[in-house]
């Protein structure tokens, strides 16, 4: 099988973007297939790019085979790594901002209170270390997997998203960009850009904890994400985050409720009231990995574990 490839230079508003034209010669019976694929340096050219040819949008490549599905991606294809501003981590006007293409590795060298410790954890839990120096929040979210290990730390924090089109930009909860299994509410002209954090809920401390059928590069069974925020030897605010449990991960406002106000001494007695609680809001499926019923029991274990230790480290 020979093969070539035509090069050839596309100038957008910004610098020389680069669009290869593969052409694949098989045996005797010539087949041209062309494919487009682009990266650009400036946010503007990818979004006119998103309006016009509705190409698949490339970061860091972790999961896109299995996400298409497909035996070869015919383009068109959006690299997004070369645009500016959409890596790194910065802080302006009282939100913390994730650029869509920030590395989980970016993420754990990254300095951050300890509320984004749970982050930091999910984090290391997400393949191996070449898939932390390739994989992006920004792909994780996208993806939409309701065993995603960062979705219940960003909703425990809060987070919404950015998502950009030609002309205009919109800020959406991450709960309510999370629409179902591998279901986003981002249009086919939309381009996440970034993850906000707002600075309240950057207070306290925070944990995660995931079940899986073995310890490393294992799709979770179930997974908690706690923050907690103690003053005075009472719980000031909570956040609890379960996911693999639902459709999308689930906040616990009924549990959060409880807690706030709950004295550390007495946070064990709460045991009782509180896992039933967490159990009862989920909707987990059975699968080759756990029965639905294991799913709501771990999960409400794995939730009040972290609950507790959190309460001990703050006493």
């Amino acid at each position: 099988m020979a093969s070539t490839a035509c090069l050839c230079q596309l100038t957008l508003s910004g610098p020389p973007c680069t669009v290869y034209w593969y052409t694949n010669e098989i045996g005797n019976e010539f087949n041209r297939e062309t494919m487009t694929y682009l990266r650009p340096h400036l946010l503007e050219d990818a979004l006119q790019w998103m309006a016009t040819k509705r190409p698949l949008v490339m970061a860091g490549c972790t999961d896109i085979y299995p996400t298409t599905q497909a035996p070869s991606l015919d383009g068109p294809l959006l690299d997004i790594t070369a645009l500016e501003g959409l890596r790194g981590i910065t802080m302006a006007d009282g939100w913390r901002r994730f650029g869509a293409a920030t590395t989980w590795d970016d993420v754990l060298q990254a300095d951050l209170p300890p509320s984004y410790r749970m982050l930091k954890q999910a984090a290391r839990e997400i393949g191996a270390v070449q898939i932390q120096v390739s994989g992006t929040i920004g792909g994780n979210l996208c993806t939409a997997s309701p065993a995603a290990d960062s979705v219940p730390c960003l909703m425990a924090l809060d987070a919404e998203v950015e998502l950009a089109s030609v002309g205009s930009s919109r800020r959406l909860p991450l709960a309510e960009f999370l629409t179902g299994p591998r279901q986003t509410a981002l249009r086919p002209d939309e381009l996440l850009v970034a993850i906000h954090v707002p600075s309240h809920a950057e207070a306290g401390l925070s944990g995660f904890a995931k079940l899986g059928a073995r310890r490393y590069l294992v799709i979770s069974i179930a997974m908690a994400a706690v923050r907690l925020v103690v003053e005075d030897g009472r719980i000031a605010d909570a956040a609890v985050s379960i996911g693999a449990c639902a459709p999308v991960a689930v906040r616990q406002t009924g549990l959060e409720s409880r807690l706030v106000g709950s004295r550390l001494a007495e946070i064990d007695a709460l045991a009782v009231e509180a896992m039933p609680m967490i159990a009862d809001s989920l909707s987990p499926i059975d699968d080759v990995r756990a029965s639905a019923g294991y799913r709501r029991m771990a999960a409400a274990e794995l939730a009040w574990r972290r609950i507790r230790s959190l309460c001990g480290e703050a006493a």
